[in-house]
């Protein structure tokens, strides 16, 4: 597993990391995100709908794995989407991905 992935796990144990569309989106909504993960294999609508939401919130937003490999290391079947809820977690994952 690389190491995005082993953050997001650690990030989901310590409570700091909201899966799924719904709680993704209730968590940039509270202003509580960091960062906003959505699968590369999303669909066109989901990577549209969260990418307009958080340039309006101005939250990063990074495209990365699939939704199998992000529901593996969260503890899921399968999560196209998930907002990092601390801000550690959140620029660990941005110093890979960048």
């Amino acid at each position: 597993m690389d190491k995005v992935l082993s953050y997001l796990g650690l990030a989901k144990k310590a409570g700091k990391l909201a899966t799924g569309e719904f709680l993704t989106e209730n968590a940039i909504y509270a202003k509580k995100t960091f960062l906003v993960i959505i699968a590369e294999d999303a669909s066109d609508n989901t990577k549209k709908k969260f990418t307009d939401r958080c340039t309006h919130h101005k939250v990063p937003i990074k495209f990365y794995g699939t939704k199998e490999e992000l529901g593996n290391a969260t503890g899921a079947a399968i999560k196209a989407s998930m907002a990092v809820l601390d801000e550690g977690f959140s620029k660990a994952i941005l110093n890979i991905l960048n």
